[in-house]
């Protein structure tokens, strides 16, 4: 087969698995389990394929009309370079990951044939956008992931979190998706295509009109999709969905689609210097507001939610400063690791046979009852962090070379001051990321919370999986050297002062939260429970912790025992009772927009009552009484009428003779 056949398996195999398994998910369920992974491993197989036939070369491209527009034509077209071949593996390796993951962690749950459906559907549309050469099927994509992500955030929705929280990830990515869909039009409208190709065509002539505009509206849209400030708040909460889920959004779609979009079409954010530095500052903020709030957070699914959110950080910093090798290179790093945090973190939770685990300060003894999840995750956090030899180390080093790189003004693809807020927040988001990575850690496997129930060893389908991403968690990084050519031929080794900063930094990030915790440890095995808990600095804690920072119930089957030595409230201090709540974002979105929303609605529904209802009630009064008249007239008595009549001839005459005698 052609390479172009391949690539358009890719995307098709999931999605035919997507709608074979709905049409027997109820009538041959046996065939569920095998329609939902095989395609999707197909799919991973032809990935690589077509990643090694492409080599890193010339983009395969090719395209054939859709439909004739009468003016902009949409194509359906390919456009496969380095980079859209190997998201492409990522993708197809997570996916296939999370489907095998799923027969073991919903094995019970009997919706699971349609929840399989949508994740095939949900990769096959991630694998549309990274392969499209067409902004308006690329859109396509981009729209399918969307519902998708409500439906399978919504899995649960039997529970209210559920239901909100899958409307939420709806309603604010849509709200970004709205100026998205305008730049699109505006800049198909300025290159006379919607092919990616003309586009950058275009772009590198000078044909676009307004760059400044357009590069604001697609950002818009890519702050909705990749949940980067002040759009990222519907991320933490879509964490009620099932663990597998949040592992394939964070990892490897949804999320990773708008860092894709961009590396795609730098060239026309690279043609506006005002959007450079807006994006700039969107990572910064997003990376450094992001590490806080994980530090806050109690529910290790939320806090992996908030790191998913500075990760991005990154990765668009990297494209503000006009590098999008690095920010690839970062997501595909980070898509690794991350997935890896994620079912690790699902491996803790079905241990317990509860969602209610997911608060940290109720673990305890974790380490020896999940032994595969403990030291796979331990891994991942290294990559986190950025420890070498760990991927994330490698990758992250390589956004951080390329911000100095432009902040000290070797580079003429981005203003100077975007290299330098890049820089700045990167490695103060290096140590926040080591320190709620480590109190992760510390409180997951070396806590003193409740004791759990013990419902024995998880699924070989659910372990297995987290060994196989632990290699490109741990090896990944080392890609740097012998796949320069997939990354436009940049070198991607690490600069020696921006490894020994943000090393230094990360260790200095980890040794303080250690010697916080050792802190906390020491206050609480010398003070009753009670008087923690009553002490009037620990308002914020213990109590503020489980009201606002986790969104877990508690268990149903054993005393509520918290964890008093959290590091995480020593070291933000005051600022900890904000930072769990999200710095009130979402207070300050429901002041803004949801009340005046609200008060409009109400407003309509009262003029639509009282004064349009009335005009209508009044237009139907006058004939309705004209009927009562009418009505009461036929009174059925046949001397009634016959008097009625004989008395109408009577006026008749008599009106006859009048007439007659006036005349």
């Amino acid at each position: 087969m052609t390479t172009t056949t391949l690539a358009v398996l890719v995307p098709l195999l999931p999605s035919l698995g997507a709608v074979t398994g709905l049409l027997l998910g109820r009538t041959a369920p046996g065939f569920v389990r095998p329609l939902a992974v095989l395609p999707t491993l197909a799919a991973f197989a032809l990935a690589v394929v077509v990643a090694v036939r492409q080599g890193g070369d010339q983009a395969v491209d090719a395209a054939t009309e859709l439909t004739p527009t009468g003016s902009v034509p949409i194509e359906l077209a390919l456009h496969i370079d380095g980079f859209a071949a190997l998201v492409a593996v990522l993708v197809g390796l997570v996916a296939s990951c999370v489907q095998i993951y799923s027969t073991g962690y919903l094995r019970d749950d009997p919706r699971y044939p349609s929840y399989a459906a949508l994740v095939s559907l949900f990769t096959s549309a991630m694998l549309l956008v990274v392969y499209s050469g067409d902004l308006i099927v690329l859109l396509v994509g981009w729209e399918i992931m969307g519902i998708c992500s409500y439906f399978l955030v919504g899995h649960y929705w039997e529970t209210p979190e559920a239901r909100a929280a899958s409307i939420k990830a709806f309603l604010v990515t849509k709200l970004g998706d709205v100026p998205f869909l305008i730049g699109l039009f505006a800049l198909a409208t300025d290159a006379g295509s919607f092919r990616i190709t003309k586009v950058l065509g275009t772009v590198a002539s000078g044909g676009l009109d307004h760059p400044t505009l357009i590069a604001l509206l697609l950002l818009a849209g890519v702050a909705g999709k990749s949940a980067q400030f002040p759009l990222h708040t519907w991320l933490p909460d879509a964490m009620a969905g099932p663990t597998p889920v949040s592992a394939l959004i964070h990892a490897a779609t949804m999320v990773a689609a708008g860092v894709y979009f961009i590396a795609r079409l730098l060239p026309v954010f690279q043609a506006s210097s005002a959007a450079m530095v807006v994006l700039a500052v969107m990572a910064a903020v997003t990376m450094a507001g992001s590490g806080l709030a994980a530090l806050a957070q109690d529910d290790i699914k939320r806090v992996l939610a908030y790191s998913t959110i500075g990760q991005l950080g990154y990765m668009t910093g990297a494209l503000a400063v006009g590098d999008r090798g690095a920010a690839v290179f970062h997501l595909l790093s980070h898509g690794a690791f991350k997935a890896l945090l994620f079912l690790t973190a699902g491996v803790i939770i079905h241990a317990s046979g509860t969602n209610s685990l997911a608060a940290m300060s109720r673990m305890k003894d974790l380490r020896a009852r999940v032994p595969d999840a403990y030291w796979t995750m331990t891994v991942a956090l290294l990559a986190l962090i950025a420890i070498p030899p760990f991927s994330g180390f490698f990758s992250k080093e390589a956004v951080l070379g390329a911000a100095e790189h432009v902040a000290i003004g070797h580079t003429e693809h981005a203003p100077g001051a975007a290299g330098w807020i890049v820089l700045v927040a990167g490695l103060v988001s290096a140590v926040l990321t080591a320190a709620y990575a480590t109190r992760l850690w510390l409180l997951a496997f070396r806590g003193r919370g409740v004791e759990a129930p013990d419902h024995g060893r998880q699924p070989l389908t659910m372990t297995a999986v987290l060994w196989v991403l632990a290699v490109p968690s741990l090896a990944l990084g080392l890609a740097y050297g012998p796949l320069p050519d997939w990354f436009d031929g940049r070198d991607l080794a690490p600069v020696l002062t921006t490894s020994v900063l943000g090393t230094g930094l990360a260790l200095v990030g980890v040794i303080v939260t250690y010697g916080a915790w050792q802190h906390t440890r020491t206050l609480a095995a010398h003070t009753p429970l009670g008087a923690v808990a009553a002490h009037p600095d620990a308002d914020a804690g213990l109590v503020e912790a489980e009201a606002i920072a986790s969104h877990a119930p508690a268990y149903e089957d054993v005393a509520y025992t918290p964890d008093p030595a959290d590091p995480g409230r020593l070291l933000l201090g005051p600022l900890h009772r904000h930072a769990a709540v999200g710095f009130h974002l979402d207070a300050v979105y429901t002041a803004l927009f949801v009340r005046p929303v609200q008060a409009g609605a109400a407003l309509v529904q009262f003029l639509d009552r009282e004064v349009v209802d009335t005009y209508v009630r009044g237009a139907a009064a006058l004939p309705r009484w004209l009927g009562e008249a009418v009505r009461r007239a036929q009174t059925g008595n046949v001397q009634t009428y016959v008097s009625a009549l004989l008395a109408g001839a009577v006026v008749l005459v008599v009106a006859a003779l009048l007439v007659a005698t006036g005349a």
